[in-house]
């Protein structure tokens, strides 16, 4: 039996793994090899390595975590969680089964995108949700928001500090007087004609024939665990503003005793940066509840 078997390899898996590595504990990582940001060329707002590419940041952590001999890496699928004993059972494909005291669960969310037409294909590259990670690069050019919901009254409040915005309320969304005089007050343009595609590299083209040119477009996209692992356990869920993520508690242990989760699949809105802080309070977690209980 492992100490710990960590699902999801990516940023926030890593920082975990890395914490129970260097205490020296029997470590195995199970990666099925996709990211969330695996769309976007750039990774930006991650302190040391803002503007690399994700896979180069990935790949120079996975060398450094193989370097630790106490530490295995599977390239595979977990395809189910279980009690097993003492701790947990994980089988992967192939009818391979691990067993390890603690588990971490970094697997991450799956992203519901608007039914746009031309949206998905520039999703990561010209649209985008995060400001913080993509905003600075639009050299504060025009931008415009694509309402999903309620949540995108958000967006729209937050983006002119790097643009000039146009709301796309797509009938998605419709704000009331005072919302619209909060809008107006951030100096946001609201467009209620629908829009029917995106074309070039960030161009709405709407119902009514009128195209605008715009340097990037933010959307919310709805979130959801992306596999059903921790329902296996009965993890307690929570409902956020854009989908739903675990609950877990200040050392990053979920409602299930034993199982720890981490990254965008535990908090109701995340980035690089505190997928590998929430990852690296996992990590120390998961030890000290193997040595303290």
């Amino acid at each position: 039996m492992h100490d710990a078997i960590v699902i999801g390899g990516s940023f926030a898996g890593m920082a975990a793994a890395l914490q129970l590595a260097r205490a020296r504990r029997d470590v195995v990582v199970i990666d099925a090899g996709v990211r969330r940001n695996r769309f976007a060329a750039q990774s930006h707002g991650f302190l040391g390595q803002d503007g690399r590419a994700p896979e180069a940041i990935v790949a120079d952590a996975r060398r450094q975590l193989e370097a630790y001999p106490n530490l295995t890496w599977i390239d595979g699928t977990a395809s189910q969680l279980a009690r097993h004993g003492e701790g947990f059972a994980v089988c992967l494909q192939k009818e391979r089964s691990l067993s390890a005291r603690r588990l971490v669960l970094a697997v991450g969310v799956a992203d519901e995108l608007p039914g746009v037409p031309g949206l998905a294909e520039r999703w990561g590259r010209s649209v985008f949700h995060c400001p913080y990670c993509h905003g600075y690069e639009l050299d504060r050019g025009a931008i415009g928001v694509i309402a999903t919901g309620p949540v995108s009254m958000h967006h729209a409040l937050m983006l002119p500090d790097w643009g000039t915005v146009t709301f796309f309320l797509n009938g998605a969304f419709e704000p009331s007087a005072e919302e619209r005089a909060q809008l107006e007050a951030r100096g946001v343009a609201i467009e209620a004609i629908p829009v029917a595609r995106i074309t070039g590299e960030a161009d709405i083209v709407l119902e009514d024939g009128r195209s605008l040119s715009l340097a990037g477009i933010f959307t919310a996209s709805r979130i959801d665990p992306s596999c059903g692992l921790a329902e296996d356990l009965g993890c307690d869920m929570e409902d956020g503003p854009t989908g739903r993520f675990l609950r877990t508690d200040a050392m990053k242990e979920t409602t299930v005793p034993g199982v720890f989760a981490c990254g965008d699949l535990a908090r109701a809105a995340g980035s690089v940066s505190l997928a590998v802080g929430d990852g690296a309070m996992a990590g120390v977690g998961a030890h000290r509840s193997l040595m303290f209980g």
